[in-house]
């Protein structure tokens, strides 16, 4: 059985804002075995430059500028999963498929499954409409 856990956009979110729940989780894995995705990354890093260009005064720009060095940190200190051929096979097939969910949750189910990986998420409404993806949701004791 695979032990990889990814961590969608939301999971990551909660740990960096310290939700106890995830991080009791989190500590009964080996970094190895968790990561997220290249897209999670992506999703990040778009929302705090978004936050730098509305920035209308230098005390909000010093604020944003330090929660993307704080963003860029977190990143870099845990594994992040590429959008590889296979990952786009598969996000292809599922977009043929027709498969009712967002473009960037759809990437991290492809991501997901082409590693044949465990996907951390409380969005089970989209993802569990993705054939064969497994889920675990660690909000919930």
């Amino acid at each position: 059985m695979n032990n990889l856990r990814i961590l969608d956009t939301d999971h990551l979110s909660l740990l960096q804002r310290n939700q106890s729940s995830i991080i009791k989780r989190l500590s009964t894995f080996k970094p190895q075995d968790i990561a997220i995705t290249i897209v999670t990354a992506t999703e990040q890093i778009k929302g705090r430059m978004n936050i730098i260009s509305k920035a209308s005064s230098s005390t909000e720009l010093v604020f944003a500028y330090a929660r993307l060095q704080d963003t860029l940190e977190d990143l870099n200190s845990i594994n992040i999963l590429e959008f590889s051929e296979d990952a786009g096979n598969i996000y292809s097939e599922l977009v043929r498929q027709k498969i009712r969910v967002g473009t960037q949750d759809l990437r991290i189910a492809a991501i997901t499954l082409s590693v044949n990986g465990i996907l951390v998420t409380r969005n089970w409404k989209d993802f569990e409409k993705v054939p064969n993806l497994l889920l675990e949701d660690w909000t919930i004791l």
